[in-house]
């Protein structure tokens, strides 16, 4: 069975910061995709520096 999770964001940075490691941590066999809506808060550059 496949499983993707898809995220989306829009000025969510502490909310990845705080949840998003769970997530890579407890779906070792799933796909992650996190979706950003144009954020200006720093989230992609986190986003990118974690999956």
């Amino acid at each position: 069975m496949r499983v993707a999770i898809v995220i989306l964001n829009w000025n969510g940075e502490a909310l990845l910061r705080r949840f998003l490691p769970a997530v890579v941590n407890n779906s070792p066999e799933a796909t992650i995709h996190v979706i950003d809506n144009n954020s200006y808060d720093g989230s992609m550059r986190y986003n990118v520096q974690i999956l």
